[in-house]
């Protein structure tokens, strides 16, 4: 029921435009915000209705923070073509702007997106392996595969969770493990201190919060200073 409301929303907002005669002169960007919800009781086997991808809406596995976006550029984007890079919510400021034509803008703060103009126009892209970060420092409540307070890097093929609770980690080759049923952590210990190196540096730079342990006080270590405590 869901899809088949989605799906007249949808075909109704594209029926206006063409009613009002400005539908080949109008982009649409259509995604969602998070993966299908999972996690709690909807039907099925919970976290299971994003398969192939692991568990769903909270989760830091792909079931939970990949979703397919569609556009719609008369004369530009070419029907049934197919992008496979990926991209990040912040991505969406800079490329609405000059897909407007906004080029004389300021901001307050940086801004941190990089358009995803020039992969629409088929012009080759900068964001190939580049590397994306998700920081959810938070108890969502629900508990599954992927869900908890973690931080997350992607980068190229590969991806890795901290969790922070336990200070633990996951490893995941998603070229070769789409539903990240293997974990490389240990090993791939290399490729673990490098991205645990990559995500520490990040948070470091944002000043992003840790959760801080109710005993002592002491915020959660960061990931490289994690590593020594794997085996």
């Amino acid at each position: 029921s869901m899809i088949e409301s989605m799906d007249k929303s949808l075909g109704d907002l594209m029926d206006y435009l063409e009613k009002k005669g400005i539908e080949n002169n109008t982009i649409i960007l259509f995604m969602s915000d998070n993966g299908g919800l999972s996690a709690v009781a909807r039907g099925g086997v919970p976290h299971t209705h994003n398969k192939p991808l692991s568990s769903g809406k909270g989760s830091a596995h792909e079931g939970g923070i990949r979703e397919p976006m569609i556009v719609k550029w008369p004369g530009v984007v070419e029907s049934k073509s197919v992008c496979n890079e990926y991209l990040i919510i912040e991505d969406f400021f800079p490329s609405i702007l000059e897909l407007a034509g906004v080029e004389d803008y300021q901001t307050i703060q940086h801004v941190d997106g990089i358009s995803f103009v020039p992969m629409l126009k088929q012009e080759g892209t900068t964001v190939t392996g580049r590397a994306l970060f998700w920081h959810y420092p938070n108890n969502w409540g629900p508990t599954g595969p992927g869900i908890g307070a973690s931080s997350t890097i992607r980068e190229g093929d590969w991806k890795l969770i901290y969790y922070h609770e336990n200070q633990s980690f996951e490893l995941f080759n998603l070229t070769e493990d789409i539903g990240e049923t293997t974990n490389l952590a240990e090993k791939e210990s290399g490729k673990l201190r490098k991205m645990a190196g990559l995500l520490a540096d990040y948070l470091r730079k944002v000043e992003a919060q840790m959760p801080v342990y109710k005993e002592t006080g002491e915020p959660v270590k960061y990931p490289d200073h994690a590593l020594p405590f794997i085996k």
